[in-house]
């Protein structure tokens, strides 16, 4: 991968920390409502599976943990942010809130709020992909708790007999809410949950976006080549809560800082930096940059943008 790819893709994960602060800060001020679970800290995962995909061409689709994806997918910050603020101009004109944002033009078909929700619509994702005989894949992100759900397995078994064109990702951040994996999970390597079925799957560091990235070349290539679903399981980790109204306190603040120093940023930061593409300086000014973007565009567009027109609270209604 060139130099030049790699420092876009650090400015996309640079983008994606501050969009998901600015979040909380907003969140804080009453301007964002209902749930909010945010995503530093984990900008490896998706930047490397998505960079070894076709996004916008690929199909997405995960939990409520959504804003980073659908941004990696094309979805116009603005709209985004303006859906966390309830606007019209949001990707779900408002109606959907964090956990709910869409953006079918671009392939990204939702986060959903039901833990393992996403799980059997990939699969029915990737058969419709089967059927039309097209070489997109799907690819389902979810957290390492909703393997425990009844959906994981039945999904698992159908996606391996029918051979689906599908690319399971669990970004295991090692809690299921406040509740540690190894307190809820008999086997707590993800990966090995699903031999059971016959599916090809690997387990890597999600705080590298370098190995992230091989990874997913490698399981990108077996699902498009159509040798059936693949199941990627990242180790990486949430540095806020599980949601805004989550305290941390079932996990210590030395654990935190732990993770903290092998932060995905700076880990690809200094990578470049001692490649020479890159120099502190120009770090620094990135980021500057991104905050004024997110401030002066993102934040203003979402502030400035009506709200939903109460005459039309039933427009989207189906029944």
């Amino acid at each position: 991968m060139k130099l030049d790819d790699k420092k876009r893709v650090l400015r996309e994960m640079v983008l994606a920390r501050r969009f998901e602060e600015r979040c909380y800060q907003a969140y804080i001020e009453r301007k964002i409502g209902g749930f909010l679970h945010l995503y530093p800290g984990q900008e490896a995962c998706v930047s490397g599976v998505m960079e070894a995909a076709r996004p916008g061409y690929d199909y997405v689709i995960t939990g409520y943990r959504d804003h980073v994806h659908a941004i990696q997918c094309g979805a116009d910050p603005k709209a985004v942010m303006a859906e966390l603020y309830g606007k019209e101009t949001g990707s779900s004109k408002g109606r959907g809130g964090s956990m709910h944002i869409f953006d079918a033009a671009h392939h990204f078909m939702g986060g959903y709020a039901l833990v393992g929700g996403p799980f059997p619509l990939a699969a029915g994702i990737a058969k419709g992909i089967q059927m039309k005989g097209g070489d997109e894949i799907c690819i389902c992100f979810l957290g390492d708790a909703a393997n425990n759900q009844g959906t994981f397995h039945e999904t698992m078994n159908m996606a391996k007999l029918w051979n689906l064109p599908v690319l399971f990702i669990c970004e295991n951040n090692q809690y299921g809410i406040g509740t540690a994996i190894d307190r809820s999970t008999a086997v707590v390597d993800q990966f090995k949950r699903v031999c059971g079925y016959g599916i090809e799957a690997a387990q890597c560091d999600g705080q590298d976006f370098d190995i992230v990235y091989e990874h997913a070349k490698a399981a990108v290539s077996h699902v498009r080549g159509r040798k059936g679903p693949y199941f990627l399981e990242v180790m990486t980790y949430r540095y806020r809560g599980h949601s805004m109204s989550d305290s941390r306190a079932y996990r210590t603040r030395e654990e935190e800082e732990l993770w903290k120093q092998r932060d995905p940023i700076f880990i690809l930061r200094d990578r470049l930096i001692d490649a020479g593409a890159l120099t502190q300086e120009a770090f620094v000014a990135l980021e500057k940059e991104i905050d004024a973007y997110i401030e002066n565009e993102v934040i203003k567009f979402a502030e400035e943008s009506p709200e939903p027109d109460v005459s039309e609270l039933a427009r989207y209604v189906l029944a």
